[in-house]
């Protein structure tokens, strides 16, 4: 009798996970739709709102920072609040909230052509959608605190396919239709993505409540050799390096590459190919490596960046410099993923979920600074120089890296200097 009730409970262990495993599979389709459709305008819009309005100079560096950014900035004021939101009433509910709003504000946009609408689009766009946060917080009560890892994984891959996907599907439409059509297609696609979600991911009980984070102990034997300092100045930086080429790089591929302005989109996407490409390859490479030689590999990825962006800043061809493109996405494969799931390392003692916020809070905040620069680059700086910008940020991540690793080398060889 003991024997058959394990055998049943077995039996329903095994239906549980195989059930989570096809909810996973789903919401990762799900993702890969819905940043699809995010990503299918995002090179454009200097060029739309300079054919609406004819602006240059400062004043388009400007209002392309307003519509980069502006969504950002209202996405950190409003996520606290969605997040609580949905601890109270499920995350499933918060999905389908975001995708209606990406829908509405995208066909809000699509039937715009001034750009006070425009931004006000964008800014309530910001406000009511937070999808990947959403996304994150839904797959962690399905898969709890043992596999956050594995979720987290899974999901930039569909993030990262979606950044390729997007951007070229956006470059088909915008080449052959309008800038209006595409934004249509992806609302399109936002309800396909809402629908998907209603009839296909199951309502999940709101989480319990976690605990506090506990503070860490003071008997370290060897000093971790990534300080939890040092992860997040280094994801605030090489997220702020991502984000700044994006104000000004389909007026580069316009002006200085002279190729038509859809070409930004092959451009845009080319980057996330190589992180596509490149992932499973750095996962295979870092699977059993120390964090110490994880640290190495990745510093030696930030030299090469500042190189690539030197390239990018140099080349007028452009074969090489979507070349280019394709290698600085499979550095970045080895960056802002790795430092993630260095976390733990840097941090044992603090709780999973602190740490995601501290990290998240670092990448938007890194995200936000990279706009700002690329619209003060855009304004005030030549084609060229806007790219050894980009460049300086990766030097100065792999100086701070390479400052670290000499530093937990003596201290690894001396313990007796702690």
């Amino acid at each position: 009798m003991r024997q058959h009730a394990q055998s049943a409970a077995q039996l329903s262990l095994a239906a549980n996970a195989s059930a989570g495993v096809s909810t996973l599979r789903r919401l990762f389709l799900i993702q890969l739709l819905t940043i699809a459709a995010m990503e299918m305008s995002a090179p454009f819009w200097p060029l739309h709102l300079r054919q609406i309005s004819s602006l240059s100079g400062p004043v388009l560096a400007g209002v392309s920072f307003l519509v980069y950014a502006g969504p950002l900035v209202m996405a950190i004021c409003s996520s606290p609040f969605w997040g609580r939101l949905g601890d109270r009433r499920g995350h499933k509910l918060m999905l389908l909230r975001a995708l209606l709003a990406l829908a509405l504000t995208q066909c809000w946009i699509a039937c715009s052509d001034d750009l006070i609408s425009i931004v006000c689009a964008r800014l309530l766009q910001g406000a009511l959608a937070g999808y990947i946060t959403a996304a994150q917080a839904y797959g962690s009560v399905l898969v709890g605190p043992s596999g956050r890892a594995g979720l987290l994984t899974q999901l930039q891959q569909a993030n990262a396919l979606g950044s390729l996907l997007g951007p070229l599907l956006g470059a088909a439409v915008y080449g052959y239709s309008s800038f209006a059509q595409l934004n249509l297609l992806a609302a399109l696609l936002c309800l396909l993505a809402a629908l998907a979600t209603l009839c296909c991911l199951p309502r999940l009980p709101p989480p319990a409540a976690a605990p506090l984070p506990t503070a860490p102990t003071t008997a370290a034997a060897v000093p971790a050799p990534t300080p939890l300092a040092l992860l997040l100045a280094a994801i605030f930086i090489v997220q702020s390096a991502k984000m700044t080429p994006q104000v000004f790089l389909a007026l580069h591929v316009e002006q200085v590459l002279l190729a038509a302005p859809w070409l930004a989109g092959l451009c845009y996407a080319a980057s996330a190919l190589g992180l596509c490409l490149a992932a499973p390859l750095w996962v295979r490479r870092f699977k059993h490596a120390s964090p110490a030689a994880i640290l190495r590999d990745v510093e030696c990825c930030c030299w090469a960046c500042v190189l690539l962006l030197a390239w990018q800043a140099l080349s007028h061809n452009l074969a090489l410099f979507v070349l280019c493109r394709l290698l600085w996405g499979a550095c970045l494969a080895a960056l802002l993923p790795v430092f993630y799931s260095l976390l733990n390392h840097a941090a044992p003692t603090l709780a999973a979920g602190y740490l995601l916020g501290l990290a998240n809070s670092a990448a938007k905040t890194g995200a936000l600074l990279g706009l700002s620069a690329g619209a003060l680059a855009l304004a005030y700086l030549a084609p060229a120089w806007r790219w050894w910008l980009v460049s300086a940020e990766y030097l100065l991540c792999a100086l701070l890296i390479h400052q670290q690793r000499r530093r937990w080398l003596a201290l690894a060889a001396h313990p007796s200097l702690t």
